[in-house]
């Protein structure tokens, strides 16, 4: 299954919902915490995120593997693939708010290499979408967290579209 919302404790309250004791969970967009605090009681946790601030506050939560490193950057899922090839979960929270477009993208990438049951996504571009389209008839539905169509196992190609977008990520 794949939820969206929006709103912060929607997203936690959906993720606690779906955590089984013992389930191990990516987490895309720590932060320094907040989320990874609930939900390291239920699990084990590898955590991803990019910000400075989160190096620290990450290194003293116990049962969370934290990386410190772009979720766009293919050498970073690269790495969480070394760690597990596969979660039950996938949680993913960049900015809540902004560039859905990329959202969907990691969304993608993490989705198809790890084959999560469920995934929840925090983006309220991605909900507004969805609760403002109008939907064929045609039955294209995934019940687990990631995309029928990319069936493929391992890692999935670089999208190019990143470092056009995002210069920083050029090494």
């Amino acid at each position: 299954m794949i939820k969206l919302s929006y709103d912060i404790k929607k997203y936690r309250q959906d993720l606690l919902d779906l955590i089984n004791d013992n389930d191990i969970v990516i987490e895309l967009g720590c932060h320094i915490g907040g989320t990874t605090k609930l939900i390291s009681k239920k699990c084990k946790v590898v955590a991803v995120d990019n910000s400075p601030e989160a190096v620290n506050k990450m290194s003293e939560l116990e049962g969370v593997d934290f990386i410190s490193g772009d979720v766009r950057r293919h050498e970073v899922l690269a790495e969480a693939f070394q760690k597990i090839q596969k979660c039950d979960v996938l949680a993913i929270d960049l900015g809540g708010g902004y560039h859905p477009d990329t959202v969907f993208k990691v969304f993608y990438i993490w989705s198809s290499t790890f084959k999560p049951k469920h995934t929840v996504i925090r983006n309220r571009g991605l909900l507004e979408f969805v609760n403002s389209a109008r939907v064929s008839d045609e039955k294209y539905i995934s019940l687990d967290g990631f995309l029928d169509s990319y069936n493929d196992s391992g890692i999935p190609p670089l999208i190019k579209e990143f470092d056009l977008w995002t210069p920083s990520l050029k090494k």
